[in-house]
């Protein structure tokens, strides 16, 4: 078909929006560990962020919902305490077992509701400070702004909160799977595991040693425990055709190795062997910097799933401040890639999302939604920070619907045309999918390198033995 060169000028200008694509080819999801707005993004309400304006614990669409100040503390003799800093890289850490969940939401026996002002009884080790829960992160050196440029140069979520009551084995089952019940019938019925391993091995899942357990909740309280090896589906087994996944993590049989808990996909060789599943050896990378590599060799998957090494965790007491520069080298890497995908590049094709995987102990304003019986024991969680990266997010753009780890998978259903709620678990509950974060009939954005400390030469290149994203000890 001949077209003139006019005819053609005036499509570039009139034709755009057809331009645009249907949804994203590939979807980023990279976890972190073990923080709460208020405790990592108190810089959002302070220049050059933003100002004492910028947050609100009652936000309007343009206002982050961080609370600066006069947090609740029922050991106070006014009932409030005001927050002090903490670095990143500190040197103890809380409990963010399920019985540090009671702890801290201490429930209003009449109302129901958490009271948040729940300090005492709060396991620490290591080097604790008075009132240690009651810290927010400085970023007086720098260390957190890449996570602050990101949040303020695309989309934030307000009331993002965890669907799990408990710390990194259940969560991170819930990310992939949507539920950290063993079976369907199990999460029917309400019943979940709810903490981390117990026994002589902290190695998780289908290849733990014989006598490891995991601790399970049911509407009559946590009274059983089982081997850590589940059946039930996740959102791998929803994929078809030609979606393709590859979950990034720095050792097999750790707790936030998602993979090694699904029976179909370890097919373990017995407790204390190994996974031998096609699923597993075709789809699990045990080196996380891999994922740098899969980009600039244009060989990343539909869905990624990017468990980071405990040096780079943010988790309290095993990090060493390099988690929002490992986050950045990917976001990075993805923005400045130009050559994949039949010469567009990732950016424009691709959503980021960051999270974090639990709240790590630390104090949060933010009251959960607890669910109706049978889940309501263990569901909601409490809130975590969750930041959307896409050439189609608004710079600045703040969403204040709630969501949780469902709320992912079905933004991940909703991408690839799956039925969404198809788990028949957290995924059926979750209230929304995150669509109100891009608009792909939008011109994409040019895409701007975020500063960091660290550049992805440093974890590509980086010889130190990777250790798991957190030590396990206070998860209790």
């Amino acid at each position: 078909m001949n077209v003139s060169r006019s005819a053609f000028l005036v499509c570039l200008g009139a034709c755009g929006a057809l331009a645009q694509i249907s949804s994203f080819q590939h979807v980023v999801v990279i976890f972190q560990e073990n923080r709460t707005p208020d405790n990592l993004f108190q810089g959002l309400c302070s220049a050059p962020f933003g100002s004492a304006n910028s947050c609100s614990t009652s936000p309007t669409s343009s206002q982050y919902n961080i609370q600066t100040g006069n947090w609740l503390d029922k050991t106070s003799p006014t009932g409030v305490t005001q927050p002090a800093r903490v670095k990143l890289a500190n040197k103890y850490d809380l409990s963010h077992a399920h019985s540090g969940f009671v702890a801290q939401c201490d429930r209003d026996p009449v109302t129901g509701a958490c009271k948040m002002d729940g300090s005492a009884g709060v396991h620490c080790s290591g080097t604790c400070s008075p009132q240690p829960q009651y810290r927010y992160v400085d970023n007086t050196s720098g260390t957190l702004t890449p996570y602050l440029e990101m949040a303020t140069q695309y989309g934030w979520a307000n009331y993002m909160f965890q669907t799990n009551q408990g710390p990194s084995f259940p969560a991170h089952q819930y990310i992939f799977g949507g539920t950290s019940a063993p079976s369907a019938a199990d999460d029917a019925a309400g019943i979940f595991a709810s903490e981390n391993m117990s026994g002589t091995s902290s190695v998780a899942g289908c290849t733990a040693p014989a006598g490891t357990t995991v601790q399970l909740i049911d509407p009559t309280g946590e009274n059983q425990k089982i081997y850590p090896c589940f059946e039930h589906s996740t959102m791998a087994d929803l994929l078809t055709g030609s979606i393709t996944w590859r979950y990034y993590a720095p050792s097999a049989g750790s707790i936030w190795t998602a993979p090694n808990a699904i029976s179909h996909i370890c097919q373990s060789t017995g407790p204390g062997g190994k996974c031998a599943g096609t699923d597993w050896a075709n789809n699990v990378d045990l080196v996380p910097a891999h994922v740098l590599n899969d980009i600039a060799n244009c060989s990343l998957r539909s869905i990624s799933w990017v468990i980071p090494t405990g040096q780079n965790s943010d988790h309290a007491s095993s990090n060493d401040g390099g988690g929002p520069s490992w986050v950045s080298a990917i976001v990075n890497a993805l923005g400045n890639s130009t050559g994949c995908d039949g010469g567009t590049g990732y950016w424009n094709n691709t959503a980021i999302l960051i999270a974090w995987d639990d709240w790590g102990g630390w104090y949060d304003h933010e009251r959960p939604t607890f669910l109706a019986q049978p889940e309501g024991d263990y569901q909601m969680g409490f809130r975590v920070p969750l930041v959307f990266v896409s050439a189609y997010t608004p710079a600045g753009y703040i969403n204040n619907s709630r969501h949780d780890f469902g709320s992912i998978l079905r933004f991940i259903e909703h991408n690839f045309s799956i039925t969404e709620g198809a788990l028949n678990f957290a995924d059926a509950r979750a209230q929304n999918d995150l669509t109100g974060f891009y608009d792909l009939t939008k011109t994409p954005r040019t895409f701007t390198t975020i500063k960091a400390a660290k550049p992805a030469t440093f974890f590509l290149h980086d010889k130190r033995h990777p250790l798991d994203p957190d030590d396990d000890a206070d998860e209790r």
